[in-house]
């Protein structure tokens, strides 16, 4: 690894979207596409001035209209050039000062490795009880007034309320989710993608977390 980069415990991406590729023995295998975004060390915490060990890093560059004046003046901070907008934390058990301004190195994360991946869930708007909890619902013969409905959600005098955590119609998704165990498929980084194998949480043009597999 180059003096300019920083080895890190995970890194953010965006996810591109789902594809397929074939292995040497001709084996359709789907893959999801993350693209490689620069990962910038924007500040160093820590354990005597924070309480813990971590390093803040910046992504998503964005035009510098779009910039606001406090995220400037705090990358100006870190000597970093780039509109970054997103700003996360990697803990890490031990920080260097050096590394503030560096970019964050993908050389941890090699061809068949395993990683785990976060990010927030699909957005499905307001969901009723059968889509979002898996309720049976009702009869769908004519007449039974009792198809997709929650049914009873009490009694009447005791206890005369509902009980928190009742499963009722709402809104669905957008919930931050993780995949454990994917496995690292190619990395090109002249490209500026990754191949996971399989799905991962989120939305196309999505964040999503690749961090190393704790279960692995």
């Amino acid at each position: 690894m180059s003096d300019a980069k920083v080895s890190l415990p995970a890194f953010y991406g965006i996810k591109a979207g789902m594809t397929r590729i074939f292995d040497q023995n001709g084996n359709h295998v789907p893959v999801t596409v993350v693209k490689l975004i620069p990962n910038v060390i924007s500040q160093v915490k820590t354990a005597e001035k924070d309480g813990y060990t971590a390093y803040q890093v910046a992504y998503n560059e964005k035009r510098e209209s779009l910039a606001t004046a406090p995220s400037k003046g705090h990358l100006k901070k870190a000597n970093i050039e780039k509109n970054l907008s997103e700003l996360s934390e990697i803990k890490v058990s031990e920080v260097s000062a050096d590394a503030l301004g560096k970019e964050a190195s993908l050389e941890q994360f090699p061809v068949s490795t395993y990683v785990d991946v976060t990010g927030p869930s699909k957005g499905k708007g307001f969901a009723g009880v059968m889509k979002r909890w898996n309720f049976q619902g009702g009869p769908a013969a004519h007449g039974s007034h009792f198809h997709r409905r929650p049914g009873s959600i009490g009694c009447r005098a005791t206890p005369a309320r509902v009980f928190a955590n009742k499963k009722l119609p709402g809104h669905l998704g957008v919930e931050t989710s993780t995949v454990q165990n994917v496995q690292v498929v190619e990395v090109n980084l002249e490209a500026g993608y990754m191949l996971l194998k399989g799905s991962i949480p989120g939305s196309k043009n999505g964040f999503v977390r690749v961090a190393k597999a704790v279960k692995k």
